[in-house]
């Protein structure tokens, strides 16, 4: 791609509630591209996208939304029917991913891939009474941990179920893994170094990832080399397993009693500010920001 010619389209904002986060994604991205010498232009996803892209035409999208409709293979559908190349993974791909339920089955029998144990419930119906407590209630579209709950006991239920349902009218409720959480960034399908993720509450939640200073980032991870390759191992498989493509991040539990990493999900397109954990992976090998940035704007395609 010629960078004078070619009018790079920067996804941004959109109309999930990770909308605050893509903003600076988007931004950081739109910044990076251009000290790369890039002719960028910063789109406001909403419902008018389609019009926007026909009154101002672009060449190609770089895609920073993250959540329901940016994330979750609508946009990438879009962009397939007017023709523009777009960042990250395909429609099949960003559905799937979306989707923790249709993820864990979709890589069931994987090898190298460790799933939880699992079970779901839709509004309406009883609690499984087979899940042995504790366990995590998620719900299987949203991302930065948001109607997330875990259940100590039963009289934790109501509470963890109204949260759950509040975004998703069916829940993940997934074995509770004691250990520490690492994430793999993959890119072109290698991976990067594992960052470990060590929040001083001991919960990952969105207060955890948003808030300057509760949570401490370790890259690479100080782990065994045993470990770090696994996860490393998992990520690829997983990602390959998928049909992803450009750049993802696969999050793992590290479980306490055997140091097996378990899997737990894929986000397809990751936090993209400068100090994100993706870029923080990518500097550990001496790639920056913006060469990250537009390295992931090179394997933009179609008919993924």
């Amino acid at each position: 791609m010629d960078k004078a010619k070619t009018r790079v389209g920067v996804l941004l904002g959109g109309l999930s509630g990770e909308r605050p986060i893509s903003l600076k994604s988007g931004a950081g991205v739109a910044g990076a591209l251009r000290e790369r010498g890039w002719n960028v232009v910063e789109i406001d996803v909403g419902r008018d996208l389609a019009q926007k892209l026909a009154a101002d035409p672009i060449d190609v999208a770089w895609i920073a939304l993250h959540g329901k409709y940016g994330e979750d293979g609508c946009v990438q559908g879009l962009l397939e029917i007017l023709g523009i190349p777009y960042t990250g993974s395909g429609v099949r791909a960003s559905s799937v991913c979306m989707d923790k339920i249709a993820t864990k089955r979709a890589l069931r029998g994987i090898p190298g891939v460790v799933l939880a144990a699992d079970a779901t419930v839709r509004r309406g119906e009883a609690w499984p009474v087979n899940v042995p407590l504790p366990v995590v209630v998620k719900p299987p579209t949203s991302g930065s941990t948001l109607g997330i709950s875990k259940v100590n006991v039963m009289a934790d239920v109501p509470a963890a179920l109204e949260a759950g349902f509040a975004l998703d009218p069916e829940l993940l409720i997934e074995e509770f893994v004691e250990g520490e959480e690492i994430t793999v960034a993959v890119i072109d399908g290698h991976a990067l170094p594992v960052v470990r993720i060590l929040p001083k509450s001991g919960f990952f939640d969105f207060a955890a990832k948003y808030t300057k200073g509760e949570t401490v980032y370790e890259c690479p991870a100080n782990l065994p080399i045993d470990v770090t390759t696994a996860a490393q191992r998992a990520a690829e498989a997983s990602y390959a397993a998928l049909g992803c493509r450009g750049l993802s991040r696969v999050d793992f539990i590290v479980r306490k009693r055997d140091g097996v990493p378990v899997f737990l999900e894929v986000n397809t397109i990751p936090g993209m500010t400068a100090t994100s954990l993706s870029p923080m992976a990518a500097g550990a090998i001496g790639v920056t920001y913006p060469e990250l940035c537009e390295r992931v704007l090179l394997g933009a395609s179609t008919n993924v």
